[in-house]
């Protein structure tokens, strides 16, 4: 009988530790993203080999930020949209869930992986969007 208490706590033990820490994926959020392709909920995917903006993310130390469009120069300048989209963090049911807010509509993302290379997000049409680090191209005589 001890035996199996003991394989039920060391069971809790590792699936405790397997568990993902979504608080982990902030530190990660911050930088310029290209899209690199999106997987529908009928798992339909379509991939983008070219993309002539980038994502910009910003995070203040109070957990909030914004994310706006970028097109990068080739002389390592960005034109930007002006349309900045503000956004709350925060961390629910296991979940790092960013919450923007616009003049124009209000939608929360929740973020599936966060890491120095690859951003995952999700949307409320269950849409998963895969970006990755942006790296430019700077093009001198």
């Amino acid at each position: 009988m001890n035996s199996k208490y003991l394989i039920l706590i060391l069971s809790m033990l590792v699936l405790s530790s397997c568990s993902k820490n979504p608080e982990t994926y902030i530190e990660h959020l911050e930088g310029y993203w290209e899209i690199e392709e999106v997987t529908l909920p009928d798992g339909t995917k379509k991939k983008y080999t070219y993309n002539d903006t980038v994502d910009y993310i910003n995070i203040s130390d109070s957990l909030v930020g914004f994310r706006i469009k970028l097109k990068p120069g080739f002389d390592g300048t960005y034109e930007t949209s002006h349309d900045t989209e503000q956004f709350t963090i925060k961390i629910e049911n296991d979940s790092l869930n960013l919450y923007y807010e616009t003049p124009y509509d209000t939608w929360k993302e929740t973020v599936l992986l966060a890491t120095n290379e690859q951003l995952k997000v999700t949307n409320k049409n269950k849409a998963v969007f895969l970006y990755k680090k942006f790296t430019p191209i700077n093009v001198t005589k």
